[in-house]
């Protein structure tokens, strides 16, 4: 089938933006991409999102790139760049709300907890089956680099470290007086070690099989852990 070449512009927000010539290998993609252009920049936005995730829990996120989601949505790459700044600001907001979706378990937990230990394993419970049940999603806020080593912005930084803070608050409790920084090491350590159980035990790089003896190993890390921090 012959390429199709054509001058490109579409309308975001009531404000239109004109492409340099475009050139698509078939018909076919060319109907794909040009068929609509109606869409506000937040719908494209979630649009491009939704099709983004769906395309790294089918794939993988060595099948995501720009082309796959702008032709999912039935837009060009060009107009993903007007919402996105680039592939690593879409990567960036699917990982937030991957973490969304994390922090929310772990808030639903906050609110019914009593016991800080027990408060505690839990969390790290909550952590293994949110990776078992979304391996993809879960495995690409952490495969992830930005381009450049780049830091990360500090709208996402926020929402890392609001992680680290609920399992400092359950620290609190048990922490008899010690300086907030040895919270905030012990917090990381507890995060670590289970992100640690989550890697190898979803490589099967562990020797063991299922959530429930993941979840065994994962609270005998944290509760081991804790008493080596509290002495108790």
């Amino acid at each position: 089938m012959n390429s199709v070449q054509l001058n490109y512009s579409t309308t975001v927000n009531s404000v239109q933006y004109n492409f340099p010539t475009l050139l698509f290998d078939t018909e076919y993609e060319y109907r794909t991409m040009a068929r609509r252009s109606d869409h506000s920049r937040e719908e494209l936005r979630e649009m491009a999102l939704s099709a983004a995730e769906k395309i790294v829990v089918e794939q993988g996120y060595e099948g995501l790139s720009a082309r796959k989601v702008a032709a999912a949505i039935g837009y060009t790459v060009g107009t993903l760049y007007l919402v996105f700044e680039n592939i690593d600001d879409l990567i960036l907001n699917i990982n937030a709300r991957t973490l969304d979706r994390l922090h929310a378990q772990m808030a639903e937990l906050q609110s019914s907890a009593d016991d800080p230990r027990d408060y505690l394993v839990q969390l790290g419970q909550i952590y293994i089956r949110f990776a078992d049940d979304d391996p993809h999603r879960w495995a690409l806020v952490f495969e992830h680099r930005l381009a450049d080593d780049r830091a990360l912005p500090a709208w996402y930084h926020e929402k890392v470290m609001r992680m680290f803070a609920m399992v400092e608050a359950g620290l609190a409790p048990v922490a008899e007086g010690r300086p907030q920084q040895d919270i905030k090491q012990a917090a990381r350590a507890i995060w670590g070690g289970v992100h640690g159980i989550c890697i190898l035990a979803l490589s099967d790089s562990l020797g063991i099989t299922g959530v429930d003896s993941v979840q065994k190993l994962t609270t005998s890390l944290i509760s081991n852990y804790l008493k080596g921090f509290t002495g108790a």
